[in-house]
């Protein structure tokens, strides 16, 4: 890669980037962007290519300013993911404060957008026959939950009272997070894979004038936990897998209506 391929990428600021999410989606995404991997764990961090790393905690604030200098657009993932995890004892840096230091640092330093990796725990409080959408009210069952809506809530306050444009995405039942042996239907409802989740990041980071939205992060499943309507309307989200035909339920779509499918647009660099 030449100096001048590397200086028309966007500059992109991957938090968390040591984690299944992050690394799925450096592998997916990475020959389009010049990224800084940020991450506590950032020596895990084997293949970085040519991007730069940086070991990061988000708790600091002056290492949030560092870490989003120079750059274009934020990609937080950087979180306690555990549903188990005490308020005191994890939540609150790694969730409250490390999200908040995140948005302010992007703001001060001059950042195009702030992506927030939010969770479906945000509205897991629904019945299962239930479809969540973007604009029902949050309904959490534990603290994690309680952290994303938080999560939520600062990214519409900078979107709309600081003019720092955020996206935030609840995140379904991640492919790379679970074994997938015989899973059940509310995980099967909730799949994302690498691939369509990967792909919905590359949407929100090039998809212009957004100021605040929140979009449903899961795959097209024959049956969706999230309304993912208005996601693929506003930013042109293709999901390509399904969840009941990859692990073989046998409920499939009817023949015509799956030829009919849009085709994916090309979001990786030949």
């Amino acid at each position: 890669m030449t100096v001048n391929e590397q200086l028309s990428k966007k500059r992109v600021l991957l938090t968390g980037a040591a984690g299944r999410i992050g690394t799925a989606f450096r592998e997916y995404a990475g020959r389009r962007y010049q990224l800084r991997l940020a991450d506590r764990r950032v020596a895990e961090i084997t293949d970085p290519a040519n991007h730069e790393l940086m070991a990061l905690d988000i708790a600091d604030l002056e290492a949030c300013r560092l870490a989003c200098r120079d750059i274009d657009t934020v990609v937080h993932l950087a979180a306690d993911p555990s549903g188990q995890a005490g308020f005191y004892a994890s939540l609150l840096d790694n969730n409250i404060k490390g999200v908040y230091n995140i948005f302010l640092a992007a703001k001060e330093q001059g950042c195009r957008r702030v992506i927030f990796a939010s969770s479906i725990q945000a509205v897991d409080g629904y019945p299962l026959d239930v479809q969540a959408h973007p604009e029902s009210p949050v309904k959490p069952l534990n603290m994690y939950g309680v952290s994303k809506c938080f999560g939520e809530a600062v990214a519409h306050y900078f979107a709309m009272a600081e003019g720092l444009s955020s996206i935030a995405i609840r995140i379904g039942a991640f492919e790379g997070n679970h074994p997938w042996t015989n899973p059940d239907a509310r995980n099967l409802s909730a799949f994302v894979s690498k691939r369509d989740l990967s792909h919905l990041i590359v949407r929100c980071i090039e998809t212009p004038d957004v100021q605040f939205a929140i979009v449903h992060g899961v795959s097209n499943n024959r049956f969706k936990r999230l309304d993912i309507t208005s996601t693929r309307q506003l930013l042109g989200y293709a999901p390509q897998d399904d969840s009941f035909q990859r692990f073989n339920t046998g409920l499939r779509y009817r023949e015509r209506w799956y030829r009919e499918l849009p085709q994916p647009p090309q979001d990786e660099e030949e």
